[in-house]
């Protein structure tokens, strides 16, 4: 049991949010989990289950899914799992019910839209009087659940409130290790997830193993460009929020945004690729806004601008291999 943190609210009661929910309460702390769903909460409630997102999971009995805001006020720490391109709008909903003061531990990966900022930033604007951290890392929800061992970045403004939160979070077989670069984990997540779907059009094309490797490798050069140009350290992104999380999410079709980059390289449509999925593929919303970030940058990504404008429906998944492919022959370094 944590002797700074006792309650944490999740906010969202996806697949990440359940096993987050989960891993809370295994590390002693009383849970909270929030949905703005009232048949989810109830059905939560009912079997101990969340069938819909995170199936074959037993949750604790600890943990409460409630659609009552007022359920929030009792909490001394928040983790916001709400996909990123919603992440705002659900901030402006429940700050008023946040404790002053409260640390608010962003667990979504993504560049928002239109006003291309970062979750940390949405989270300044959308709920000024808590305090930021982020989570990122190589961690598939439902192994999370289960309680496999697993390893993290958790960032935070300072180190004092990051061991805090770690020592609340951590168990026998989850490890958050620390960082005070909130850019450098927020980065690392937010293109992982453009990678991915990259990742994916390599295997669903048969491309070779060679072509994967190389594809991962000149990726997370591109991440860490992208990151130093936002301010973050390239070691940060040499961790596990950059390259950690990158090799998990382009290693496995369990990955959402993978099994999307899968369909297009088999040549199905987008539409055809998100349809049926119930959690959400962030890679396909935030390649738009990372295109336009690393332009305003002046960061060249050749790959993540080939993802956006696949997704974009500009060109076809051949057109971009061949666009790639015939760049201009450079020194790696």
């Amino acid at each position: 049991m944590s002797p700074t943190f006792k309650k944490a609210a999740v906010i969202g009661a996806g697949a990440w949010g359940t096993a987050l929910a989960q891993l809370c309460a295994r590390a002693g702390l009383g849970v909270t989990l929030w949905t703005r769903t009232p048949a989810l909460a109830a059905a939560i409630s009912q079997t101990g289950r969340n069938d819909i997102y995170l199936p074959g999971v037993d949750l604790a009995p600890t943990i409460r899914a409630t659609t009552d805001l007022a359920d929030l006020a009792s909490a001394d720490l928040i983790l916001a799992t709400t996909p990123a391109q919603h992440m705002r709008g659900i901030l402006e909903v429940v700050a008023p019910h946040l404790q002053k003061g409260a640390p608010v531990i962003l667990c979504a990966k993504g560049v928002e839209q239109g006003s291309l900022k970062l979750m940390t930033q949405v989270l300044a604007e959308a709920a000024p009087d808590t305090r930021p951290a982020v989570l990122s890392g190589p961690s598939f929800a439902a192994e999370v659940a289960r309680g496999l061992p697993t390893a993290v970045t958790l960032a935070g403004p300072d180190l004092s409130l990051g061991e805090e939160l770690a020592r609340a979070l951590a168990t026998p077989t989850f490890r958050p290790y620390l960082t005070d670069d909130l850019i450098g984990a927020e980065a690392g997540g937010a293109v992982k997830n453009v990678l991915a779907i990259a990742c994916g059009v390599v295997e669903g094309r048969s491309l070779g193993r060679s072509a994967h490797a190389a594809l991962i490798t000149r990726g997370f050069a591109e991440m860490t460009r992208f990151g130093v140009a936002l301010g973050a350290r390239a070691e940060t992104l040499a961790g596990l929020c950059g390259l950690g999380d990158l090799v998990l999410t382009c290693s496995s079709p369990q990955s959402r945004n993978m099994s999307v980059g899968l369909a297009l390289g088999r040549g199905e449509s987008l539409e055809a690729a998100l349809a049926g999925k119930r959690s959400v593929a962030e890679g396909v919303a935030s390649a738009p806004a990372v295109r336009a970030l690393g332009e305003r940058l002046g960061v060249e990504m050749p790959i993540s601008e080939a993802v956006a404008k696949i997704v974009a429906g500009e060109i076809g998944v051949e057109r971009a291999i061949e666009d790639l492919l015939s760049r201009p022959l450079k020194s790696e370094v």
